[in-house]
């Protein structure tokens, strides 16, 4: 919302979330700054009804920072607020329903009651269901332009982002750890010659994945979806931008594959929407049951414990899921996020490269299958010896800045693939010619799962790395980064006191 209309808007509802020590989310940074600007009368907003609805996790210290905080910002400006700020939190049993349920039903409520709805207009009732964002157009295969692909406007050469990641190809996909070892750990690099892509130490790459082939063909036998069926979205209300990253025309198959996250766990608007199409009595209850305020309980236990993926949902609901129009389809899944990653290398170091250190994410719930993440599963699948590879990604700044002046010692605490960040730092100040280089590095063995070890111990041997490390399996008592801070606290602190260090911990 372009935040120089917010002067003129008669009612406002904001939702925000709260990102890392109580910072405001990365596409709320602009809006922030203009808010909190000095120079705004205190007036500015007298006309303005507004309700602020925060999402935390009251695990973190700055539980909803962002939401308290803009709902006293919006009331110093002069704003008049139709509730208490609402102050959702991960953390409970239900999750932020527990506190959004009842605050949107007050909301309605105070909403009616100052803006009337016309004579002769009627509150949509809970059981009809709205139209779909877009209606779906399948062509004729014959209408089909043989390089209907070319027909798609080319986006000028610009620094890769989400709307446009670059094709990056991948040149190695290694593993790090032992074969014995039971965590499968990928150090990849990826080859950005001619993306204009410039990063520093600290910096993210993010990584758009994609659903595996067996996922896809699943999905589609059992919403009876012919995969090589093309087709054209237009958007129901006029103005709905269509989807970005979606191609027109497009078949079922890039849908499935690179759009919908059939992986992800259903929320519980997914069987909301999804009992609606239910022609099965005993589904539809239970679908209308998981979507009702008392039914989270249950659904927590079927979804969220778990780990139920929204295929395996879809089984599990076989005549609800054969009679869903494909138009839904995007109301109904959300789109596939991408994924970040810390970068594990430097430019100085390898011009042109971006490397990631990528554990694979597998465990076990009571479901029989193992669960597994979508970007790690695909990514350690790929094999670049077998041709060529390419994986979409872009990177951002990433939260950690080393410092500027050389002279400034660092000391770096990364267990596990939380090294990430530090082998793209060291690298870097190696290449620079920095000497006060300290890392502390902790895994479980020696033998199987001490990454870049070859790497470290050359660095310690030219003299520009400390290294100290902590092996928890290696003997009888467990052993961590923190026992060997405390070991070496004389180093620590004179780095502190007389260095003036800065401390990076990352894991």
């Amino acid at each position: 919302c372009p935040q120089a209309n917010l002067i003129n808007e008669p009612l406002v509802v904001f939702v925000c979330a709260t990102t890392g020590q109580g910072d405001p989310p990365d596409n709320m940074k602009m809006f922030w700054r203009f808010l909190f600007r000095k120079n705004l009368p205190p007036g500015s907003l007298c006309q303005l009804d507004y309700a602020v609805l925060g999402l935390g996790d009251s695990s973190y210290p700055k539980f909803n920072f962002v939401a308290k905080k803009l709902h006293k910002r919006v009331l110093q400006l002069g704003g008049n607020p139709l509730l208490p700020v609402a102050l959702g939190d991960d953390q409970h049993d239900l999750g932020p329903d527990a506190v959004v349920d009842p605050w949107l039903l007050a909301l309605w409520d105070k909403i009616l009651a100052l803006y009337p709805l016309p004579p002769g207009l009627e509150i949509i009732s809970p059981d009809v269901r709205l139209p779909p964002k877009y209606t779906l157009h399948y062509l004729a295969e014959d209408t089909l332009h043989p390089d209907g692909v070319l027909l798609q406007p080319i986006a000028p050469r610009a620094v890769p982002c989400e709307l446009h990641p670059f094709a990056a190809r991948m040149v190695s996909n290694q593993r790090v750890t032992a074969q014995s070892h039971f965590q499968d750990v990928r150090l990849i690099e990826f080859d950005v010659t001619g993306s204009g892509i410039m990063f520093s130490a600290g910096d993210v790459v993010m990584i758009q994945p994609q659903n595996c082939p067996e996922d896809v063909e699943q999905f589609c036998q059992l919403l009876r979806l012919d995969p090589d069926r093309h087709f054209v979205l237009k958007p129901t209300e006029p103005g709905t931008p269509l989807p970005a990253l979606l191609p027109q025309p497009c078949t079922i198959r890039h849908l499935v594959t690179h759009y919908l996250d059939i992986s992800c766990v259903p929320r519980r608007s997914f069987f909301e929407l999804l009992s609606y199409f239910s022609t099965n009595e005993l589904e539809q209850e239970k679908l209308q049951e998981f979507s009702s305020a008392q039914g989270q309980e249950e659904l927590y236990s079927y979804c969220n414990r778990p780990r139920r993926t929204t295929l395996e949902a879809l089984w599990d609901f076989p005549h609800t899921t054969c009679a869903i129009p494909p138009e839904y389809l995007l109301d109904l899944i959300p789109r596939i996020r991408p994924r970040a990653f810390s970068i594990a290398s430097s430019m100085l170091a390898h011009p042109d490269r971006i490397q990631i250190l990528m554990a694979v994410v597998r465990y076990k719930t009571r479901l029989s299958k193992p669960r597994r993440g979508l970007c790690s599963t695909w990514l350690a699948s790929l094999n670049p010896e077998q041709g060529d590879v390419r994986v979409p990604l872009w990177v951002k700044k990433g939260g950690m800045k080393f410092p500027a002046d050389p002279d400034t010692p660092v000391i770096m605490i990364g267990p596990g693939t939380g090294v990430a960040p530090f082998r793209a730092a060291i690298q870097e100040r190696v290449a620079q010619g920095r000497r006060g280089n300290c890392l502390f590095f902790g895994c479980r063995q020696k033998s199987k799962d001490f990454y870049c070890q070859a790497e470290w111990e050359e660095l310690v041997t030219k003299g520009f790395l400390t290294l100290i490390t902590a092996f928890s399996r290696d003997q009888e008592e467990k052993v961590y980064v923190q026992h060997r801070i405390q070991e070496n606290r004389e180093l620590v602190w004179q780095l502190l006191s007389s260095g003036r260090a800065h401390v990076y911990l990352a894991g």
